[in-house]
């Protein structure tokens, strides 16, 4: 896969009806990076995914989304995911009534590939060799943690250039979440560019190479995921290792950390 910019989005702007979810957002994945969108519940992350696959209807109402240097807002999500924009949401949305590899295969439903198709559900099964044992197993009766797995499986089916994680962690145990990070840092080392959305900075931070932090649709400072982690406001405000002060403080903080 060549180098440079994967997905650009410029200026996007999205409404919910009246609300303002998005607020001129722009960022940048580059090829074979992990790139980190953080924030509080409500910040509007999970619209920036949403926005890009299409699954909003008439958005964005404003900017631009190039990926592989072609425009594709306003294109159908069918024809985004084809194109190598895989999509994992927020809360995991298995078919609960399909098997697990009935699931899996859903993902593989634009390929025709039969061959490297079965080679995938080995590759699925190096990652989450769970799933193997449970295959013939309704979905809606596995864990949340296998539920979870199952997403992420499902969605690389497609064989993307482009994964987007919608709040992989969301309702896992401690031990489940330290899991699930492990194997999406394999998942972006053995090639697969990604897009992460996540309450838990410091997971998140941890794996990935830059990092953007959303608050009430604007991103209010980004930088080298290293930088970050190591930042006092960020180690504050996001990560709960020391206690906020006050509410003046904490809005001092973000007025001096706002960019546009």
């Amino acid at each position: 896969m060549p180098s440079g910019t994967l997905l650009e989005i410029k200026n996007i702007e999205t409404y919910y009806g009246l609300i303002y979810a998005l607020r001129g957002v722009s960022l940048s994945v580059d090829v074979g990076t992990v790139t980190a969108v953080l924030g509080n519940n409500g910040a509007g992350k999970s619209t920036i995914l949403k926005t890009v696959m299409g699954l909003l209807d008439d958005q964005p109402d404003k900017g631009t989304i190039e990926f592989m240097e072609r425009r594709i807002d306003g294109e159908d999500t069918e024809v985004i995911v084809r194109m190598g924009i895989s999509y994992v949401p927020e809360g995991r949305q298995v078919f609960e009534e399909l098997t697990v590899k009935e699931n899996l295969m859903m993902g593989a439903y634009l390929r025709n590939d039969r061959i490297a198709i079965k080679d995938d559900f080995e590759m699925i099964y190096r990652y989450f060799p769970v799933l193997k044992a449970r295959e013939g197993q309704w979905a809606g009766t596995l864990s949340g943690g296998e539920q979870q797995m199952l997403a992420i499986g499902r969605a690389l089916m497609n064989r993307p250039s482009l994964l987007f994680l919608d709040e992989p962690s969301l309702g896992l145990s401690p031990i489940l979440v330290q899991e699930i990070f492990k194997i999406i840092k394999t998942i972006h080392e053995e090639g697969v560019t990604l897009l992460l959305v996540e309450q838990n900075a410091r997971m998140a931070l941890a794996i990935s190479d830059f990092a953007l932090i959303l608050e009430n649709g604007r991103f209010v400072m980004k930088g080298n995921a290293k930088e970050l982690i190591e930042d006092k406001d960020v180690q504050e405000f996001y990560m709960g290792i020391r206690s906020v002060e006050s509410a003046k403080g904490y809005q001092r903080w973000k007025r001096k950390k706002r960019w546009r």
